[in-house]
């Protein structure tokens, strides 16, 4: 058994593109991929793709969402229960 040590990957960005100190603490596990006119996605949590899905009608919830995910969104848009 070698005693090296084993390099290790580089962190992963925060799954949330919106996580920062300046945005509300990101809520729910589930990706969310948001797709503006010209196509541009934005990966974001259930929480945040309720916020911008409501403010920007021009979005549109991309294919790589998972159905568990729309479902998260809408709770968190019109205050569904758990």
């Amino acid at each position: 058994m070698s005693t090296a040590h084993r390099s290790r990957k580089p962190s992963r960005r925060p799954w949330c593109d919106l996580k920062d100190d300046a945005h509300l603490k990101c809520q729910g596990s589930e990706q969310v991929v948001l797709a503006d006119r010209e196509g541009a996605e934005r990966r974001v949590c259930p929480a945040h793709a309720a916020s911008l899905w409501l403010t920007d009608p021009s979005l549109r919830f991309s294919a790589k969402t998972p159905p568990e995910a729309i479902a998260a969104v809408m709770r968190q848009a019109f205050g569904g229960g758990r």
